[in-house]
């Protein structure tokens, strides 16, 4: 990145514009004990030239893998030249809050369509753009549940992402709701009985996730009438936003909210950010929903236009009363993710399909390894979970071979040792995953 310094005269002047004597002032509502008076151990200046020379022999050590089998709520996918070229364009790229109607046409635009998009995968009638990401998505879902119906009680289920859950449970702490969770039965699925079990008429909210952190496809049909028995709303998350293009929609089996990561849809990777919520939601809570709306209207000509609306819900209109804190968006994301949408089309579908084969041959060819088990029968989408002899060590040898192993279960949970959640997406090939089997194999 470029950059500027500051002189000695610069930070002098902007020290007297702001009313301060010294940078230390700025800084004076830090209690003492929590400053260190130098910081340690910095080795002596270095030239803006003498910098990027040391910078770019440190880059000379990085390695690059050449293929990842993980996924766990961060996908590899191909993005089309398009949604750079797209996002990098300066009326987009720049663009923030288009408060201002009459000059921010374009960008309302793209987030109506983005909308509509998220709208017509999902099932739903209502999206908005956007959400930080997948966790806070479900979070404010289980807050927007308690408050619509005064309630208190959250439930999740044990296969919702382990991050998404800790987020949730740092919302339910801070709204002073209960939040427990609903165990997985031998299928890798929520268990439906004890969810029955557990629900009661303090119930605000069921979350569930599906394809779920194992990869496995959720039973809608089993967990809706449980959820609604009680008067509870049904949160339907999901992992990779990719398989909307080819599972039924949660919307049509009766979810109230569906949200997830929408990093899939032309998003990178990125070191872990940013990413992208998707929300929608059921024209009843319309009103309720956090987050940006872009509506289409007519102006006294009666042309089409665009507008921010519903914006009484948000914190900058009613404060402490807002449904939510979230008060701007991922426009940039969302718009990443409408060109992704756009360029694929209907093929969405057939890059999902591509996924779900690509995954069922990296399972078979595991498993297919001595020490190497499925421990669920489920059916999966481009995830799944299998036992190996050592995790530690089978992604040891996969990273000496330049290949990114699988999420290890144990941390999380610790009833599954020896457990990988592997990925695979259209980015593999046949003879990469060979290749990957064939260094599993060296393991025992």
């Amino acid at each position: 990145m470029d950059y500027t310094p500051h002189t000695p005269d610069d930070i002098a002047t902007m020290l007297q514009t702001i009313g301060v004597s010294r940078l230390d002032d700025l800084f004076r509502d830090i209690p003492d004990a929590y400053r260190l008076p130098q910081l340690p151990d910095l080795p002596p200046a270095l030239s803006e030239q003498e910098a990027w020379r040391h910078m770019a022999a440190l880059s000379t050590q990085n390695t690059v893998p050449t293929m990842t089998l993980m996924g766990a709520g961060a996908y590899h996918h191909y993005i089309p030249a398009v949604v750079g070229h797209m996002i990098g364009r300066s009326e987009f790229y720049t663009a923030y809050t288009p408060y201002q109607a009459e000059i921010s046409q374009g960008i309302l635009q793209a987030i109506y369509e983005y909308q509509t998009m998220i709208a017509r995968l999902t099932g739903l009638p209502v999206a908005n753009a956007s959400m930080y990401d997948g966790a806070s998505s479900m979070a404010e879902g289980a807050v927007l549940a308690g408050k619509t119906l005064n309630r208190s009680r959250i439930l999740i289920g044990r296969t919702v992402h382990p991050e998404y859950r800790r987020v949730v449970s740092t919302y339910c702490a801070a709204n002073d709701y209960t939040l427990t969770e609903i165990p997985y039965d031998t299928a890798g699925r929520v268990d439906t009985q004890a969810l029955m079990a557990a629900m009661d008429d303090r119930t605000a909210a069921v979350c569930v996730q599906s394809p779920n952190f194992f990869g496995i496809i959720e039973d809608f049909r089993a967990i809706e009438p449980v959820a609604h028995g009680t008067g509870a709303l049904l949160i339907a998350g999901f992992t990779d936003a990719t398989s909307l293009g080819l599972l039924k929609p949660a919307g049509a089996f009766g979810a109230d909210i569906v949200c997830g990561e929408g990093q899939s849809f032309g998003n990178p990777l990125n070191y872990g950010g940013p990413y992208l919520g998707i929300f929608a939601a059921s024209e009843k809570l319309l009103r309720k929903i956090p987050g940006r709306l872009s509506g289409m209207t007519v102006d006294l000509d009666g042309n089409r236009g665009f507008v921010l609306t519903l914006q009484a819900r948000e914190q900058h209109i009613r404060r402490e009363k807002a449904t939510s804190n979230i008060c701007t968006n991922e426009a940039l994301c969302a718009l990443a993710a409408s060109v992704y949408l756009v360029s694929l089309g209907k093929n969405l579908r057939k890059l999902a399909e591509l996924n779900v084969y690509k995954a069922r041959y990296l399972k078979e060819k595991l498993a297919a390894l001595p020490g190497w088990e499925a421990p669920f029968s489920s059916p999966c989408y481009n995830e799944f979970v299998l036992n190996c002899p050592d995790p530690l060590k089978v992604n040891a040898a996969w990273q000496e071979a330049g290949v990114v192993g699988g999420y290890i279960l144990a941390k999380d949970y610790p009833e599954l040792q020896n457990g990988l959640v592997l990925c695979a997406t259209e980015m593999l090939g046949k003879d990469d995953i060979d290749h990957a089997a064939a260094v599993a194999a060296t393991v025992r």
